[in-house]
């Protein structure tokens, strides 16, 4: 029998990918690539939303 999984919501704005880590063109002393982590701001970084009835609510 199938398993019915979750339909969780995902966040129209980062598409699910709720974070990205980008090179800023400059390397560390040991060679590795400085990056920076950048989160969705809709999502807070969750990569899903809550239901609109509940995020009018606050919960």
């Amino acid at each position: 029998m199938p398993q019915h999984a979750r339909n969780t919501r995902v966040c129209r704005d980062c598409d699910g990918f709720a974070t990205a880590a980008i090179t800023t063109g400059t390397r560390h002393a040991d060679g590795t690539r400085a990056t920076l982590r950048v989160t969705c701001p809709a999502c807070k970084g969750t990569g899903h939303t809550a239901p609109a009835a509940l995020a009018r609510t606050g919960r």
